[in-house]
């Protein structure tokens, strides 16, 4: 059975940081192209960042140089390193392992308000 667990949302204040994880188990992890997107209240769901199997990386122009994105392919987990947050990234957050098959989170929550 594939899981894919998110972990590390929450409530920070403007400019904080958070660090999303996304534990997969089930699936050969180190194949699979990885995704962060998220879905802000009433909006649909929308492309963060992307890390490839072979490591090439891509951000949506919102988050690039505020985000980074990683994996660990040791420990089958994706990473979201979240900083200079803005109330703009309100959202649940969701990994995402596509290869020939695909496989969602159940998505964490990020709150960013003062």
């Amino acid at each position: 059975q594939v899981q894919l667990v998110e972990s590390g949302g929450g409530m920070v204040q403007p400019g904080g940081s958070l660090r999303l994880s996304c534990a997969a188990s089930g699936i050969v992890f180190e194949i699979y192209h990885l995704q962060w997107l998220r879905q802000a209240p009433g909006k649909g769901r929308k492309l963060v960042a992307t890390i490839t199997s072979g490591g090439r990386i891509e951000y949506d122009y919102s988050v690039k140089g505020r985000f980074t994105i990683s994996r660990d392919n040791a420990k089958n987990t994706l990473f979201l390193q979240m900083n200079n947050l803005k109330p703009a990234d309100t959202a649940v957050y969701y990994c995402f392992a596509y290869l020939d098959d695909e496989y969602w989170g159940q998505g964490t929550q990020v709150t960013v308000s003062s």
